[in-house]
């Protein structure tokens, strides 16, 4: 993490914690709405201090992955084309091919559900 956002996520983190502590330790004492509102104000620090933390700088690499050179910003290449399906076989060929379940009324309802004679 760059030093910067280090300081920055920390001085965010810290301004939490003294809002939170200030609001219940003494303001309560005086005005239990304003000891509410710099909570409120509080829990929404600590995701932008992530979001400071976690941002990308100019000099960053990200995920260990080299700058691409401007011969590699090309198109990726299409991905090959899917093979031709199998030929159709006759109908009474495709049963002997999958194997029948030793179940003549099984064999019937598979049929059916295939819309094989």
């Amino acid at each position: 993490m760059n030093a910067r956002r280090r300081h920055w996520y920390f001085a965010m983190m810290g301004t939490c914690v003294v809002l939170f502590v200030t609001a219940w330790s003494v303001v309560r004492l005086w005005s239990v709405p304003a000891a509410i509102a710099m909570c409120l104000v509080a829990m929404v620090i600590p995701p932008v201090a992530a979001i400071v933390a976690n941002r990308r700088g100019p000099e960053d690499r990200w995920w260990d992955e080299a700058p691409l050179r401007p011969r590699d910003r090309r198109e990726p290449p299409l991905p090959p084309a899917p093979p031709p399906p199998p030929p159709k076989t006759p109908a009474g060929q495709d049963r002997q091919v999958r194997g029948s379940s030793g179940d003549p009324e099984s064999d019937r309802w598979w049929d059916e559900l295939d819309r094989r004679p």
